[in-house]
């Protein structure tokens, strides 16, 4: 990740000018990031870049050591009254932000600070995932992906493809002949929820939980048992016992992103946000592209939805400080010292529409570096956003994925008939549900 950091950043860096206040005189304010290793030193950087800019204000950037971590760290430093002035959540806190009261909601900061964003510009399935039900922006998006499907191109042409599957049913048969050709890994899977659960129910327009998967009320109910996915899950573990695909790290000793790098799996599903990674480790004999996540034949296909994380502002700061952020909000949402400057230096996409056609018209795009990233722009751009297509709205969310990852292992590993296994999930997932609806009791959703 170190080598994709840009040339022209590089330059602007070293050509900066001398500052002519020292850092005792500037304004500092703490942002804390829970990206880790040269994700965050991406973020490390950029917070380098805009401290270098100007000379009135000093971002004091902290790694939190992952997602997780800096939630967990930024609530308890609120209620110590010790927060940092900005923190980057992932999607899966979303919720517990909101109703934490512990936030100063972007387009509010935007409209005091008089920071002008075109909140419309945004691509609807970031804008729609992290919107009120009013479609306001609470948190600034920051750092987003979705997911693809990556294949061995070389594989392909074995079995006389030349273009990557399609549906579900044409993906099975890819790897039937791959197997029969001699390929010992069709398919690497893991049991990974954000892309066999939610990616999976957001393009077929299937429910994860009723209440338009918790959009409308905290009462929601997860029932992804009852629908399409059940037979996507039965479809996966038959690519496993047929012996299509194997599990990951399980029965390779690597991660799905290695396996698929070193040409030991043809195919396998996860984030755009890898495809840096895998164009920076791939062995030159593996010749690879990505593309859309297969349907089931007959499916209309929607928008898939996002990860990643968004930018929170938080409350209780003085209004210097927050002078200071408004500068720093201001450099991250512009197209070229924030939304692209990720883009350019992560596999995740540029956030807004228009960074989006400026990469485009740059050329971005065409370059052997960056070509195959315009997929997930596609992906997530498929189709209107729908209800069931925006993403999820369920409290502690990140032990709901936990619950159905416990039983997906089981599945897969042939210890758990799928219904079953699928139930328990789901039966996990409520108590969960009701434990968090009791704790917010008698709050809405904004």
């Amino acid at each position: 990740m170190k080598k994709q950091l840009s040339m022209a950043l590089v330059a602007a860096t070293l050509a900066s000018a001398p500052l002519s206040a020292s850092a005792a005189e500037r304004v500092k304010f703490d942002f804390w990031y829970g990206l880790t290793g040269a994700l965050g030193e991406v973020i490390a950087n950029q917070c380098k870049l805009f401290n270098e800019s100007q000379d009135r204000y000093e971002a004091v950037c902290t790694g939190q050591g992952g997602y997780d971590k800096a939630e967990q760290n930024t609530i308890a430093a609120y209620r110590a009254k010790q927060q940092p002035a900005l923190v980057q959540l992932y999607d899966a806190g979303t919720v517990n932000f909101m109703l934490s009261g512990a936030v100063y909601p972007a387009n509010k900061f935007a409209k005091d600070f008089n920071i002008s964003i075109d909140w419309s510009d945004y691509i609807p399935a970031i804008s729609n995932f992290f919107g009120t039900s009013k479609g306001e922006l609470w948190s600034l998006p920051y750092n987003n992906s979705t997911a693809l499907m990556y294949y061995n191109k070389d594989a392909l042409a074995k079995i006389g493809k030349s273009e990557p599957p399609a549906t579900l049913e044409e993906l099975t048969d890819d790897l039937k002949a791959m197997k029969a050709a001699g390929y010992d890994c069709g398919f690497g899977i893991n049991f990974d929820p954000w892309v066999s659960l939610e990616q999976f129910s957001y393009i077929h327009g299937v429910p994860l939980a009723t209440k338009n998967n918790g959009y409308d009320g905290l009462d929601a109910e997860l029932v992804y048992n009852k629908t399409k996915l059940v037979d996507f899950i039965k479809l996966e573990r038959s690519w496993v016992d047929n012996g299509y695909a194997k599990i990951m790290t399980q029965q390779t000793g690597k991660s799905i992103v290695e396996s698929f790098a070193d040409g030991t799996c043809q195919f396998i599903y996860t984030s755009v946000g890898d495809h840096s990674t895998i164009t920076q480790t791939h062995k030159d004999s593996v010749h690879w592209g990505d593309a859309f996540l297969p349907v089931f034949a007959g499916t209309k296909r929607l928008n898939s939805a996002i990860g990643g994380a968004s930018v929170w502002i938080m409350a209780g700061k003085s209004h210097e400080t927050y002078e200071a952020v408004a500068a720093f909000v201001k450099y991250i949402t512009d197209s070229e010292t924030g939304v692209n400057y990720i883009a350019h230096n992560t596999g995740y996409i540029p956030v807004t529409k228009s960074a989006f056609k400026i990469l485009s018209d740059q050329g971005f795009y065409k370059d052997p570096k960056y070509a195959g990233r315009e997929v997930a722009f596609a992906s997530l751009t498929a189709s209107e956003v729908t209800p069931l297509s925006r993403g999820v709205r369920l409290g502690n969310y990140t032990a709901i994925r936990s619950a159905f990852q416990s039983e997906f292992q089981s599945i897969l590993n042939g210890q758990k008939d799928v219904q079953a296994g699928l139930d328990d999930a789901v039966k996990a997932g409520n108590e969960i549900l009701r434990r968090y609806e009791q704790t917010f009791k008698g709050k809405e959703l904004p």
